[in-house]
């Protein structure tokens, strides 16, 4: 089995595994910037440094599920979303639910599945 793994600063996880021509990550912001729509651009540009890592990018995501600790920023994180994502044939299915965090900084954690490249 060659499965890759991309290990995380926090004990006993990855940030990102492949396997069979999938990337499987969690990006978040390392930074904990102030604010819905900062802590999503840091957690795409993070996720695309993860998926680029895996050989795949974000033109390849299959599948998203957007953590929100607060559902009311969902039209701020949508905001930030939108304009990273791109025009529509890029568009994974994607799913946002309200979710309990673990503390008081963390506004946002992504899940994604990815297509890797063939080469």
């Amino acid at each position: 089995m060659n499965i890759k793994r991309i290990l995380s600063s926090a004990t006993g996880r990855s940030d990102a595994v492949a396997f069979n021509g999938l990337a499987f990550l969690v990006a978040y912001d390392p930074a904990g910037a102030d604010g819905i729509e900062a802590q999503t651009r840091n957690s795409l540009r993070f996720m695309e440094t993860k998926l680029s890592e895996l050989g795949s990018n974000k033109d390849a995501l299959l599948q998203v599920t957007v953590f929100l600790s607060d559902m009311s920023m969902k039209p701020e994180m949508d905001k930030a979303w939108c304009e990273w994502i791109g025009p529509e044939e890029n568009w994974p299915q994607r799913a946002c639910v309200g979710a309990d965090l673990g503390d008081e900084v963390t506004l946002i954690e992504i899940t994604a599945i990815a297509a890797q490249s063939e080469n």
